[in-house]
């Protein structure tokens, strides 16, 4: 899903950034190895990418899911929200760096029934929770709860629903175009 405008602002090198913006993209490329086509725009507003990296790291480091789990929400938001690029680089992230089955990458994906009874519980709370806006039923709480998660994991659904709504939006508004390693497992929310 892309933005009916789209914002022309240049993407952004570690030569071309501002001074906080620069920083951001030389740890990003020592981390990553690249600097990802997001990241080159979102930095047009170094607030902007900065709270995305901070947010994004306090899910992966501290937010008592698993990797697997982790890519199960970010994938979950990043389709309900319809971002193509999100999709795509957490379906290469699942398979390549969280282990998660591609049979659930896929699921997700698609749109269809997740067979692992756990994780699809995640999945429906995740969808519940950003299509309440935060406003989940008493019966859809339980339900996640009984699956095994905590209140604390509701809490960082939220965070994750922040971060991946910064990432969204601004890929939507940018039409950010995927970039190569992510090629293989590219997205499109028609399906």
């Amino acid at each position: 899903m892309l933005a009916e405008y789209q914002i022309t602002l240049p993407a952004q090198t570690v030569d071309s950034a501002e001074p906080k913006g620069k920083a951001l993209l030389e740890t990003a490329k020592a981390n990553l190895g690249f600097i990802p086509n997001m990241y080159a725009n979102m930095v047009n507003s170094p607030g902007l990418l900065e709270a995305y990296l901070t947010g994004y790291a306090s899910f992966r480091n501290d937010s008592g899911f698993t990797a697997p789990e982790q890519e199960v929400v970010f994938l979950t938001i990043s389709r309900e929200n319809g971002c193509e690029y999100c999709v795509s680089a957490h379906s290469f992230l699942a398979d390549k760096k969280s282990g998660l089955a591609p049979e659930v990458t896929d699921a997700i994906r698609d749109g269809t029934p997740i067979s692992d009874a756990k994780l699809a519980a995640l999945a429906e709370f995740t969808k519940v929770v950003s299509g309440t806006r935060g406003l989940p039923s008493k019966a859809g709480t339980a339900a996640f709860l009984a699956a095994g998660y905590s209140e604390r994991h509701i809490l960082e659904i939220v965070l994750a629903l922040s971060v991946k709504t910064i990432s969204n939006y601004a890929n939507h508004l940018f039409h950010t175009e995927l970039d190569p390693v992510f090629a293989g497992r590219r997205w499109n929310d028609k399906g």
